[in-house]
């Protein structure tokens, strides 16, 4: 759904007002479709050094059939759709006139929609001071880059861990896709892990089992639909008084409902038994049940706070007792937990809520270092939605709706869509080598880090 002042700047008059003032003007963002291109045209391929990861990235797009170009042609410069630029083997700060040489020409050339990639290592495993600090510039340098792009262009950092190059192709996939629309000015961390690519790509999710909590409307419906496109068997979860909903959800994606609320202390045992019973196991476990209770902390009482602390987070670290135990969640499989951007940079009168979606990225980060989980290829991810249009958002008085809307590098809200494709992504096996990720879905919004 348009905003108001989106819906105004895109008619004729608008148009013309919002160049002559100097204000954004929203671009359609281009969005995944079944069967649709990986990109939408050339991609300019190139980095310093040796550039490893650009050798596998001309690969990668070979097979898709997308042309990799490696320069840009200064006399008669052409449209490119995308720009994937290595410094995975920069020694110093001196050696990032490498990404300034390649990527600075093609922006001017930079399609609608476009994508920048940059790809490197983690700053944690350098060498050197110098290659610490050549290496931690990237995320300067993309999180800029993002800022100045116009037309629904994104630019995302993905930083690959020495030895696992071959990991880093399902995350390079979907920053270059219409599935990452809403990701802007990301840091993804790629390591090890044993990722498989699916006979086809698309459907990554054939055969798998998914549960989502909170699947009767929304975002918990969008995150179904799509991971049923992408061929899994879901299982809906909500409470007994969304019944009437989640049935449609769960009759609209072919998979199956299950009444249930997250707070009860056999909840995890509940959904566990459903999967297996039906399904023959679990593979899959979206965490995405929430709700809020706002109050100012000063007028917020017990029962506010904990029954939004309660929902948000304890019920998963209750759930996940039972479902990440042996004989739970089969070996090989994908957590997705939905945390906010309010966890990230804090929201006025929300101080309960943003407690809990903070409390999820650090579960996010301990589970993803945890042995056994790791032992067993487990991965465990979480999403971290900015303004997203919903029927909650709906409800935000109009003034502050409009200015939501505005506050990130793609001057628009993103919709429930671009939170399901990105946990999609992290659900999927060739993305194995993701663990223990944050991956806001906000448009690059100007709150928080």
């Amino acid at each position: 759904m348009a905003g108001t002042y989106e819906t105004v700047v895109n008619t004729a008059l608008g148009r013309r007002l919002a160049a002559q003032l100097g204000l954004p003007r929203p671009a359609r963002l281009r969005r995944y479709a079944v069967g649709a291109p990986l990109i939408d045209g050339p991609v300019l391929v190139g980095g310093h050094g040796d550039a490893p990861l650009a050798a596998r990235t001309r690969v990668l797009l070979a097979a898709e059939g997308v042309e990799a170009i490696e320069a840009m042609d200064a006399e008669a410069p052409r449209s490119v759709a995308g720009v994937v630029a290595d410094l995975s083997a920069v020694q110093s700060p001196a050696d990032l006139e490498s990404l300034r040489a390649l990527v600075a020409p093609a922006l001017r050339s930079l399609a609608p929609s476009g994508r920048v990639v940059v790809l490197g290592r983690r700053p944690e495993d350098a060498g050197s001071p110098a290659q610490a600090a050549a290496r931690r510039a990237l995320e300067g340098i993309t999180r800029s880059v993002a800022k100045e792009l116009r037309g629904g262009a994104t630019a995302n950092l993905v930083l690959v861990g020495e030895g696992a190059d071959a990991n880093a192709d399902a995350a390079l996939r979907f920053l270059l896709s219409g599935r990452s629309a809403y990701v802007d000015a990301q840091v993804v961390e790629v390591g090890d892990g044993t990722p498989a690519e699916p006979e086809d790509w698309n459907r990554p999710l054939a055969g798998k089992v998914a549960v989502v909590t909170g699947a009767a409307r929304g975002i918990g419906a969008a995150i179904a639909g799509v991971l049923a496109r992408d061929g899994a068997t879901v299982v809906c979860v909500d409470l007994p008084a969304a019944g009437d909903a989640l049935a449609r959800t769960a009759n609209q994606v072919g998979g199956t409902a299950l009444q249930l609320d997250v707070t009860a202390d056999d909840a995890g045992e509940r959904i566990l038994e459903h999967a297996n019973t039906r399904h023959g196991g679990l593979d899959i476990v979206v965490h995405n049940a929430g709700i809020t209770r706002d109050r100012l902390l000063a007028n917020t009482d017990e029962q506010r706070w904990h029954s939004v602390l309660d929902v948000n987070l304890l019920s998963i670290l209750r759930m996940n007792e039972a479902l990440l135990r042996e004989g739970g969640l089969r070996d090989g499989g994908h957590v997705v937990l939905v945390s906010s951007i309010a966890g990230i940079a804090g929201n006025r009168g929300q101080t309960n809520y943003a407690a809990s979606k903070a409390g999820v990225i650090g579960l996010v980060r301990a589970l993803g270092r945890d042995p056994e989980l790791r032992r067993r290829g487990i991965t465990v991810n979480a999403v971290a939605p900015g303004f997203i249009e919903t029927e909650m958002t709906a409800r935000v008085p109009f003034a502050t709706r409009e200015v939501g809307r505005l506050l990130n590098s793609l001057s628009q809200g993103g919709q429930p869509v671009d939170v399901a494709e990105t946990i999609a992504w992290l659900a999927q096996d060739a993305s194995a080598g993701v663990n223990g990720n944050v991956v806001r879905v906000c448009g690059q919004s100007l709150l928080g880090a």
